[in-house]
């Protein structure tokens, strides 16, 4: 039977009898799997009422609210849970991946470490400390960990790409290099990987690399702002001027935060000594000031030397 039709018998079977517990627990759970999270916290939390001395009510409502980015709520609910049953140790795993989103990441490295003493291969667990400790900034413990992720699956592209960063934080951008190209042989559709290999060939000063990545990049993801940004900088850069300039028009296709783009066209006007152009783009993105990442001071700044202020 299709899940959207067994979902609706349930609730015909609830409308007869609202105390069949059971259709309700299986109701509950059937609308989290399909998307319906919060009318299944609704569910859960009356059955919670039912049965208050049962974990994996408590462990489902956790995950009811986690999907509707109730992160306190389903925090408390995995808490109880634990409490209720201390060996139920999916509510230790998602209690941690709460505590990362609410940046408690020394709780969230207590609830991974403690789910790998009851699965020493656990590469999601090794995985997660490796968040806890980079969001922390504990870079060698990141590492660590994300070494012990691939250790044990190697495909993980995410701890590929967290160790590639680590690497270019800490100066070491040909291994870091080599991690972003194993990411890309592992999702060649991962634009990330591509964008990070054009800002290590940049520093590298191989340019040919950096267009290359770049033009990947917006191919797979063209609604990247900074990639385009970049773009135009390497072609302003190397005195081509009016590209640079046709680059980031084309971004305005696909961005909607439109300031930063006419910052830049404004500064490539600049460096052309084009001061009409100049003064007109930085009003532009003055007037789109909403999405300007730019310091407003700057640009203000910028275009009171022009002496045309609006």
């Amino acid at each position: 039977m299709p899940k959207l039709d067994k979902i609706e018998e349930l609730q015909g079977i609830l409308k007869e009898d609202s105390e069949n517990f059971q259709a309700r627990r299986e109701l509950a759970l059937l609308l989290a799997d399909n998307g319906f999270a919060k009318e299944a916290s609704m569910h859960l939390r009356y059955l919670a009422e039912k049965f208050p001395q049962d974990s994996s009510i408590f462990y489902n409502l956790g995950i009811s609210y986690e999907k509707q980015k109730l992160f306190d709520k389903a925090k408390e609910a995995y808490l109880h849970s634990i409490e209720l049953n201390p060996e139920e140790i999916d509510a230790v795993y998602n209690l941690g991946l709460v505590y990362i989103e609410l940046k408690e990441y020394n709780k969230g490295i207590e609830c991974f470490t403690k789910v790998l003493t009851e699965d020493e291969n656990d590469s999601n667990s090794y995985f997660n400390l490796g968040i806890c400790y980079f969001k922390s900034g504990d870079l060698i413990n990141a590492m660590m960990n994300f070494q012990n992720t691939i250790d044990i699956n190697n495909d993980d592209l995410y701890a590929h790409f967290y160790i590639g960063n680590i690497l270019v934080q800490m100066g070491e951008l040909d291994e870091a290099k080599d991690e972003f190209i194993k990411v890309t042989q592992i999702s060649p559709d991962y634009s990330w990987a591509y964008y990070n290999l054009a800002s290590i060939a940049f520093q590298q000063e191989d340019y040919e690399q950096v267009a290359i990545n770049l033009d990947k990049t917006i191919e797979l993801n063209p609604k990247d702002e900074e990639a385009y940004i970049n773009y135009a900088k390497l072609l302003t850069q190397i005195g081509l001027y009016e590209d640079a300039r046709q680059m980031l028009i084309n971004a305005m296709k696909y961005c909607t935060d439109k300031g930063n783009l006419f910052y830049y066209i404004a500064r490539i006007f600049k460096y052309e000594g084009n001061l009409k152009g100049y003064t007109t783009n930085l009003n532009n993105a003055l007037q789109n000031r909403d999405t300007l990442t730019i310091d407003i001071d700057t640009v203000m700044n910028e275009l009171e030397q022009t002496g045309d202020v609006n």
